[in-house]
């Protein structure tokens, strides 16, 4: 009598539920890294957006009109790069900005809001997120509150 090759319904079980674990700490986090990869984008034009407004003040001696056409603040100039979030400026004064960088609904991002002012204070909002905590001091990266 031939013995029959092959797996049998036992060792087939196994490793699914081997892949099954492995996929369950796996994936958690790839979607964190992929959402500090798309976080980083916001704070990099933010940050880019902040010494191009102040160019724009040294060159103007205000912050007003830098929402015009081809400035700074203009809300085609600003988002033209922009994949994973919304930037907005604000409080458009004589010595006042504010920029705003708010995740795009599409892209996973909802919930994520950042922002940027004159005095370089950065603040983080990030509400319906896991494990994401905001602080109003510094710039959120990573999960759990990590500046």
């Amino acid at each position: 009598m031939r013995r029959l090759a092959g797996f049998s319904l036992i060792e087939l079980m196994i490793a699914v539920a081997v892949m099954g674990i492995l996929a369950a700490v796996a994936y958690p986090a790839y979607t964190d890294y992929i959402r500090r990869g798309k976080v980083a984008e916001a704070l990099s034009i933010l940050a880019d957006s902040r010494t191009k407004m102040e160019q724009y003040f040294l060159d103007n001696r205000t912050y007003l009109n830098s929402d015009a056409a081809n400035m700074p603040c203009n809300a085609t100039v600003i988002n033209a790069s922009a994949k994973h979030f919304t930037f907005a400026c604000s409080n458009l004064g004589a010595g006042t900005y504010t920029v705003t960088a708010t995740g795009a609904a599409g892209q996973g991002m909802v919930g994520f809001t950042y922002t940027i002012d004159q005095a370089n204070v950065r603040t983080t909002s990030i509400t319906g997120v896991s494990g994401w905590n905001a602080t109003a001091n510094c710039w959120v990266r990573n999960k759990g509150g990590i500046c």
